[in-house]
Parts: structure tokens; sequence; C-alpha cells
């Protein structure tokens, strides 16, 4: 199965298209109502509005062999806690080696980030633009782990 924390995910199309073609489930985990592909295999489930709540709900649903799509650096830390695989929208498998030098990193850049504005006039840099190169990251990247899912069964 593949969850989704799909409110700003940027690749609902690609998950899409590899779930229907291996056949599998994805449901889709959203603080509002998506619009997603009419089919079987895809699913929306509409956590709520509340802070983490699409997170709450994929984290008690995880189990080893599900693979979870998010760019939440904390809650790919609870799916990988859990026994599931976490990768992020441009491809970026997150595992339990890196976790925690992750969880670090974005610990440090929050603590940073507000000199950082300061010394800017509040203009941050961002994340760089999702790019066509970072879709094929990605279905590699989801390919490789349910390849590696479907041998370990």
């Amino acid at each position: 199965m593949i969850l989704v924390d799909a409110d700003a995910c940027p690749v609902k199309s690609e998950i899409t298209e590899v779930a229907l073609r291996r056949k599998m489930r994805a449901i889709f985990v959203a603080g509002s109502h998506l619009r997603l592909t009419d089919h079987p295999l895809i699913a929306l489930y509409v956590a709520g509005e509340g802070f983490d709540a699409a997170d709450d709900a994929i984290a008690e649903v995880v189990r080893p062999g599900t693979v979870t799509v998010t760019a939440d650096i904390l809650l790919a830390q609870r799916v990988l806690a859990k026994g599931g695989a976490a990768l992020d929208p441009r491809g970026r498998e997150f595992t339990e080696s890196s976790i925690g030098d992750t969880v670090a990193t974005r610990d440090l850049m929050a603590e940073l980030r507000p000199g950082i504005e300061g010394m800017t006039g509040g203009q941050g840099g961002g994340p760089k633009p999702y790019a066509a190169a970072d879709r094929a990251a990605f279905k590699n990247g989801l390919d490789r782990i349910l390849t590696r899912f479907a041998r370990n069964r």
C-alpha cells in the first residue's frame, strides 16, 4: 500500500500512475477534499484540518511494507519507527541510518532561520523549483522501494 501526505504533494499523478500500473492501493490523506482519479485502487481519506491530523492518520495505519510519500521529516521518522518506508517527492528515501541526521539538520535550520531572515530582510530562499528531473527521480525511487518490498515478501 502507498500512503500519501497529500495536501501539498506535487506528485499525485505519478503516484496514481505507479499504483495503477502495479495494481496496488494508494490512499491520499489530506486535510480537505482533493480531486483524484476515480478508480477502486485510489482512495482519499480526509483527516480534518487540525494540526498534524493527516500525519497522525498516516502514522496510525503505517505497517511494514507500507510506503509513505511525504516531505515532512518528522512524519518520515514516525513511519520508519513503525517499519514502513518513507520517500520524499523528489525521490529521496528516508532511511534508519539517515533520519537522525536529517531531523538534526531540520532542527538546526529552524533555529537559524529567524537570524538568517533578519539578515536578508525576510527573504528566505525556500526549496528549488520542482522540475521534470524531480518527477523522474521520484518515480524511480518509488519503483525501487516497491520492487524491494515485492522481493522481500
